[in-house]
């Protein structure tokens, strides 16, 4: 049976080695139309790259310590203000559905060598980040998070709700395990509960791609019904 957006929040780590085995058909499919989906939605330019190593032949790659990854997501749109914080929020729905479907993943800012012909811009585009994809030889390992406590204003007084969002949130993948957001409840208001999330500062960057990838998963821990963003 597939595993929920929920379960693969909790099984999905980041993968760097891939066995040599190429996507199924079926799998393909699902990927592209998933993709297709979310272009729309995101107003995003994501293209589902196969059976091409040079990507991650470099030296940036070797240093990134990535192997064998011969499939992998080119996530660019049109050069905007929100462009970063869409690329994580719609990038992670396609991160956990690829989880779904049995894959493997590893969301990549540096590690990675753009080749020519592999992938299609726009006037106006830019990359923003590469996904690698595929089998990984291991599922990954998690790796030390923050206190729910370090992250949000959750208490004793705001709902369960916020508290799930953020304890879904604490397992966002972000660039080096940075976890530089928070999330605060902001209480009710015009008849709806308000959550504002916000980005800290950091040196490496990438702050607002995993403000993004957060945000989703807060979604999905939460309810997105329950709550809407300030």
């Amino acid at each position: 049976m597939q595993m929920t957006i929920q379960e693969a929040i909790k099984a999905r780590h980041s993968v760097r080695a891939y066995k040599e085995q190429p996507l199924t058909e079926d799998v393909v499919k699902a990927l592209e139309e998933k993709i297709a989906e979310l272009n729309r939605e995101g107003d995003l330019h994501i293209q589902l790259i196969l059976n091409e190593p040079k990507a991650f032949q470099g030296t940036l790659a070797k240093y990134g310590k990535f192997r064998g990854v011969n499939n992998y997501i080119v996530v660019a749109g049109k050069k905007a203000e929100d462009l970063d914080e869409r690329v994580g929020y719609y990038g992670e729905h396609l991160v956990l559905f690829a989880q779904t479907l049995g894959l493997n993943t590893c969301w990549v800012g540096l590690s990675y060598s753009k080749v020519p012909g592999t992938y299609i811009l726009e006037d106006g585009e830019k990359i923003a980040c590469y996904i690698a994809i595929g089998y990984g030889e291991t599922q990954g390992v998690g790796h030390k998070i923050k206190t729910v406590e370090q992250v949000s204003n959750a208490s004793d007084t705001t709902p369960s709700w916020f508290k799930k969002g953020v304890e879904a949130a604490m397992l966002a993948p972000t660039a080096v395990n940075q976890q530089k957001f928070s999330f605060e409840y902001v209480g009710m208001k015009d008849g709806h509960q308000q959550v504002r999330a916000k980005k800290g500062f950091s040196m490496i960057g990438y702050t607002k791609i995993d403000l993004g990838i957060a945000k989703y998963h807060f979604e999905v821990g939460a309810g997105k019904e329950i709550f809407e963003w300030v």
